[in-house]
């Protein structure tokens, strides 16, 4: 398929698909006879596969220690970057937890003050979430 048929079907620019090809994400790719890129099947998928991992955090760098050369498998290698991700993830979603419960404490102890008494409206340090 030419770039343009890529493009439309991955939903990416055609700019972006270069710029991914001369990064290395995607395998080299044949040239028509006029000069017009011919990609494989699998470079739609391949670009799926880098969407979803950008979305989920993955930088370019990232992906191009990852990303198989032709007739290379790293699928191991791929679960494993994968399960890092998440455990990443998970790191930061208890992070989040963590800090948001400290804030409705604080919006908890702020409403809890009198109305207009603005020596007890004021914060001090202890109610200060730690984050």
């Amino acid at each position: 398929m030419n770039i343009g048929e890529l493009a439309k079907q991955s939903g990416l620019a055609a700019s972006r698909i270069r710029f991914y090809e001369a990064e290395g994400l995607i395998s080299q790719v044949g040239r028509q006879a006029n000069g017009y890129r011919r990609y494989a099947p699998e470079a739609l998928q391949t670009l799926q596969l880098i969407q979803s991992a950008q979305q989920a955090g993955f930088t370019l760098q990232e992906l191009k220690a990852l990303m198989p050369a032709p007739g290379e498998h790293k699928r191991e290698e791929l679960i494993e970057a994968l399960e890092r991700k998440v455990q990443q993830i998970e790191g930061m979603q208890a992070q989040l937890a963590h800090s948001k419960a400290q804030l409705l404490g604080v919006i908890e102890a702020v409403r809890a003050q009198p109305e207009g008494d603005r020596k007890s409206t004021r914060l001090n340090s202890s109610h200060m979430p730690h984050l």
